[in-house]
């Protein structure tokens, strides 16, 4: 097997429709991205992600790793604790995260699902 690899990710623009975010609350957040690598499966997961502007309902149903490269969003956990996210960003969602993520700027970012 050889080791996948994405180089430039902020150039790629030969993207995937992943479709139109399912738990909106305001507006239409439209997703694609690139898939890198998925595990046996589907147990992981990485590649890039692109989501436009708007609000939604988020639950990460697994551990996922963020770096955000380009955009501006606010992650608001049911807690109350505030997350802004802007370019050049990492960000560590633990199994269950749950909350509101209103996407200000396209975003467009690299991840990994576990």
């Amino acid at each position: 097997m050889t080791t996948p690899i994405m180089q430039s990710p902020l150039t790629i623009t030969e993207l995937v429709d992943w479709g139109v975010i399912p738990t909106m609350i305001e507006g239409k957040s439209h997703t694609s991205g690139k898939l890198l690598y998925k595990g046996p499966e589907g147990r992981s997961e990485c590649g890039l992600w692109v989501c436009t502007p708007g609000k939604w309902h988020c639950h990460v149903t697994r551990d996922e790793f963020c770096h955000f490269l380009e955009g501006r969003c606010t992650y608001v956990h049911e807690s109350g604790e505030v997350i802004e996210i802007e370019p050049d960003t990492a960000a560590f969602f633990p199994q269950d995260w749950k909350g509101i993520c209103t996407v200000h700027e396209t975003i467009k970012k690299v991840y990994m699902i576990r």
